[in-house]
């Protein structure tokens, strides 16, 4: 189902003390990935592929915040079908694309856009195409 919030964001200044408060206030199981300077935050149970087990959560990942990074605060990730053909849509609505799409590992595709007159930044998520 496309158009479904799929994942957040939540940028941090300290990545140490941002994984001990997530996991000791919420229990949540957060796994650093060094390589894409990134932390894996899972939110409750997961299959052996990292998803979800169980309907009603969403994981997310943090990192450290940046001045090259456009959102100051946390960001939720939609699902879509193409994330060229959204952003089109988008900026025919008037919203602005911040970041193009780019590749995540073999998982898929991301990108980001200011979304409406508020000025917030939404993430794009495009699965990749099965192998």
């Amino acid at each position: 189902m496309n158009g479904r919030v799929v994942h957040f964001e939540l940028p941090f200044d300290d990545g140490d003390r941002a994984r001990a408060f997530y996991r000791d206030a919420f229990g949540w199981n957060v796994k650093e990935m060094p390589e894409m300077s990134y932390t894996i935050a899972m939110s409750g149970p997961t299959s052996e592929q990292g998803m979800p087990s169980e309907p009603g959560f969403i994981n997310g990942g943090m990192f450290e915040r940046n001045d090259e990074w456009p959102a100051s605060g946390p960001v939720i990730v939609v699902d879509v079908p193409s994330i060229d053909g959204t952003l089109a849509r988008i900026s025919e609505l008037g919203g602005a694309t911040v970041v193009d799409r780019m590749a995540v590992g073999e998982m898929g595709f991301a990108a980001y856009f200011r979304d409406d007159p508020e000025g917030n930044i939404v993430g794009l998520w495009e699965n990749a195409a099965p192998a």
